[in-house]
């Protein structure tokens, strides 16, 4: 990971620890450290041996505030959600873990407590919105998570406005992976539920592989469901399970 970071970022003559070794010290920090300021990291690794968890000629104080300050912006000028699936696709590759199908799916994290108001215009709004927890009093953030059919490893993961429909993440997401399938020429299977298909998707899907079910408010699908049963030329699956195709 400390590799790949430092080749993405890029690496400065001057510098006493990479990019890649500043996020690796983020997260063993944060593997101990979680109730604590990130700017207090220097003191997780006062009594650990740094020599081995990183290299010779690294000292705790270099894991100060205005290096990860420093590497974490580096990291948003990068872009976070795709420095994550880079990362990712990589650890895939190397573990020979299937990364062919794709299941995109949101949820929802409601917070308590009270929250400024937003200063930064790239912050994300906490704010009440469609609630997956059953709590509507709440105000929310929402999660959308990419994760692989072989082992439901994260493939990419983003936080958007607590409002955000389900519609508009999907919408963002399927455009996304056409731009991306023009750089990656293995087939991709995009598994998601209904909202995935709706007319706004419609251009993006038409270039992707999807599975999905198609939501029985169209009226084809009802005209479609109604045919099976009166044709009832089923299929059986398996002792619980049947199916009808149509063309």
């Amino acid at each position: 990971m400390v590799e790949r970071i430092d080749f993405l970022l890029g690496r400065h003559d001057d510098e006493k620890i990479s990019a890649g070794e500043a996020v690796a010290g983020m997260i063993i920090n944060g593997l101990g450290f979680t109730d604590r300021s990130m700017t207090l990291t220097p003191q997780c690794y006062e009594n650990c041996p740094v020599e081995l968890l990183f290299r010779d000629g690294v000292q705790p104080s270099d894991f100060n505030r205005f290096k990860l300050g420093r590497t974490l912006d580096e990291i948003h000028e990068f872009g976070c959600t795709d420095l994550f699936s880079d990362l990712a696709y990589q650890a895939c590759s190397r573990e020979e873990i299937e990364s062919q199908f794709g299941h995109l799916d949101t949820t929802s994290f409601s917070l308590t407590g009270q929250y400024l108001e937003d200063s930064d215009e790239h912050a994300i709004a906490v704010t009440h919105g469609y609630s997956k927890d059953h709590r509507p009093d709440l105000k929310q953030v929402i999660l959308e998570l990419l994760v692989s059919q072989d082992g439901g490893v994260p493939l990419l993961c983003k936080t958007w406005d607590g409002n955000t429909s389900d519609n508009e993440v999907f919408s963002t997401r399927a455009k996304a992976l056409v731009e991306g399938l023009q750089k990656n020429t293995n087939p991709i299977y995009l598994v998601a539920d209904s909202k995935l298909y709706s007319n706004q998707n419609a251009e993006s899907l038409a270039h992707l592989q999807f599975i999905t079910r198609i939501p029985e408010t169209i009226l084809l699908v009802k005209e479609k469901i109604s045919q099976a049963f009166q044709e009832d030329k089923w299929v059986k699956h398996d002792e619980k399970k049947k199916f009808h195709e149509v063309f």
